[in-house]
């Protein structure tokens, strides 16, 4: 899928600097083996809105999106497997995998910091810490799913990427994929519904009053 390479080469051209080699190869691993479905609906996002975009600008977007995914995911996984219980303590693996993961996120809110999108990935990372916290707590929590978040994030930094609003619907569509998304993500090709663009394009259709909030539309 053409989408889902362009946000796989953005995402690594943002990591590639990356110091010691080391770490570097873990996180490229990491951008490697990925789904690339949020950087995808990124890039879905910005061309359904506004078709005239600046395919570096929107290719740097979904690269921020994506490693921000990624960042928290690993960390996720990380949280549940409790990896250090089972390797030995000279083994320096599972430590950069956590080092990795903060990078990830840490590239992911450089790429989104002078955008639309940033105060909704603050509103991502937040939330992602009070669900973990609430598991860890074990407690019912209030709190949207990472992929739900994530994708809605993809939704407004895409549909922003001309200088325009991300209609509302089209967030919430996005997070409705996100509901019924299987985890871990699939690939993107496998994953979205077949004529996705045309359906997106329809429902991300600009109401006269349609606006970029700092909230989530779980919020309204």
């Amino acid at each position: 899928m053409e989408e889902a390479e362009q946000a796989r080469a953005a995402a690594r051209d943002a990591v590639a600097d990356i110091e010691p080699d080391g770490l570097r190869a873990v996180i490229d691993d990491h951008v490697a083996s990925s789904s690339m479905l949020p950087g995808v609906l990124t890039v879905l996002s910005a061309r359904v809105v506004d078709g005239s975009i600046d395919d570096d600008a929107v290719a740097r977007r979904a690269a921020g999106v994506q490693l921000i995914y990624e960042g928290l995911r690993t960390t996720r996984d990380l949280v549940a497997e409790e990896p250090w219980a089972h390797t030995d303590e000279q083994d320096p693996s599972d430590d950069l995998d956590v080092l990795a993961a903060d990078v990830l996120v840490a590239r992911g809110f450089r790429l989104l910091a002078r955008t639309e999108a940033a105060g909704h990935a603050v509103q991502t990372v937040r939330a992602f810490g009070r669900q973990q916290t609430d598991e860890q707590e074990d407690r019912a929590s209030a709190s949207r799913s990472l992929e739900s978040n994530v994708f809605e994030l993809a939704a407004i930094a895409g549909g922003t990427a001309a200088g325009g609003e991300t209609p509302v619907p089209l967030r919430q569509y996005v997070v409705g994929l996100a509901d019924n998304a299987a985890v871990p993500l699939p690939g993107a090709g496998d994953a979205l519904p077949e004529g996705i663009e045309d359906v997106m394009a329809r429902v991300g259709e600009r109401q006269g009053d349609d606006r970029v909030s700092p909230t989530s539309t779980a919020d309204r």
